[in-house]
């Protein structure tokens, strides 16, 4: 994975630069607006990762101990470590064979007396059924977070992903296809969590510090419960609204790489590519590969085979209950998850590989197939 970075950006810093205000601000302010319209989310919130935005996203939907919150262990392990913060139990969940991600019958397994939340990843940018989720959790008093870390420029049902969620979560580090270098954002269709995220992301001032530092006289401020610094910069934000100007781009690069890709794929035995699902349109984030028995090689053979090649795939998506942080916490069995990280990698795809480079990736591949070595 390489971002997509260019003149734009370097001088849309060297403006923020300039102005002399390079803390959270108005390119913040301006990143959030633009976000929130192309996502069509009400309210966007910018903080300084992901990470930070599930924490904040569970303390305001109140979530907190004595709380169960339903989680897929297929998934980087910031997913699995968010409610961990607010003194909730992780309870994790299988996923669906196909699309790495939550389904209504792979929550229903988990819900236990005690949940209140459910956090559902877009697995790799594939959208999840989030109407499907939603009709399952919201009549028990569920709510479902999203994490949409890696769904910027995914659709689902002919909107962008998280357009239909109560609360959202975005990453924009450099993996994704849209990045700040760190980053992340909140979204929400809720004001009064739209507007307790904001100050709880700066200390939970009364008056944020943008508009203490334009006042000549500044306000008064208190700090009415205990906050956190998860802010975002002027500078990470001016980055932020160049690459979602590059978005569309950036995903039509990447689908037709994946098309590249599967068709390759689907005349090779014991591959399989991850696809659209029916209810939309991935961004191919991760452009991941299940290796099945019956091709010639398992699925570390394979990453050494391409390695061989000059070649650097990746292993698949973590199974955040198999590493000793997380031990123990798999209350149901977990058969499709443990199936999906031994036996998939994650094939080179970013913005500016060539036509070129993929073509030795797909060659080595099809040497792969019939068992040669490289």
């Amino acid at each position: 994975m390489q971002p997509w970075l260019g003149e734009e950006e370097v001088a849309a810093v060297a403006e923020v630069i300039r102005s002399g205000w390079v803390a959270q601000g108005p390119k913040v302010a301006a990143f959030e607006s633009a976000f929130a319209s192309s996502q069509q989310a009400a309210y966007a919130v910018a903080v300084s990762n992901c990470t930070t935005a599930l924490h904040l996203a569970l303390v305001v939907a109140g979530i907190g101990p004595g709380d169960d919150v339903v989680v897929p262990s297929f998934s980087f392990v910031a997913t699995a470590n968010a409610p961990v913060y607010v003194g909730a139990r992780t309870v994790f969940a299988d996923v669906d064979a196909t699309t790495g991600n939550l389904t209504p019958d792979t929550i229903a397994a988990a819900v236990t007396e005690r949940t209140r939340a459910v956090i559902a990843a877009d697995q790799g940018g594939v959208p999840l059924d989030l109407a499907a989720l939603r009709a399952f959790c919201d009549p028990r008093g569920i709510v479902v977070i999203e994490d949409a870390a890696c769904g910027a420029g995914s659709t689902a049902y002919g909107r962008p992903v998280g357009a239909g969620a109560e609360i959202a979560a975005w990453s924009f580090h450099p993996r994704k296809l849209l990045t700040t270098g760190e980053g992340g954002m909140l979204t929400t269709s809720r004001p009064e969590w739209a507007d307790r995220a904001r100050r709880l992301r700066e200390h939970a001032m009364s008056v944020s510090a943008a508009d203490r530092h334009a006042s000549v006289l500044a306000p008064p401020e208190s700090y009415d419960e205990v906050g956190f610094n998860y802010r975002m910069t002027d500078l990470q934000a001016a980055v932020g609204i160049v690459q979602l100007g590059r978005l569309p781009e950036l995903v039509t690069r990447r689908r037709q790489l994946a098309k590249g890709y599967a068709a390759a794929i689907d005349e090779l035995p014991g591959l399989r590519m991850v696809a659209d699902p029916e209810w939309g349109t991935t961004n191919f984030q991760s452009c991941w590969v299940e290796v099945a028995p019956e091709h010639p090689l398992d699925r570390e053979g394979l990453l050494v085979h391409l390695a061989d090649a000059g070649i650097s795939a990746r292993r698949g998506i973590m199974a955040a209950h198999q590493h000793p942080a997380h031990a123990g916490r798999a209350g149901v069995p977990l058969p499709v998850t443990e199936h999906l990280t031994a036996s998939t990698l994650i094939l080179p795809v970013f913005h500016e590989l060539t036509d070129g480079e993929q073509d030795r990736v797909i060659e080595a591949l099809r040497s792969s197939a019939t068992g040669e070595r490289r």
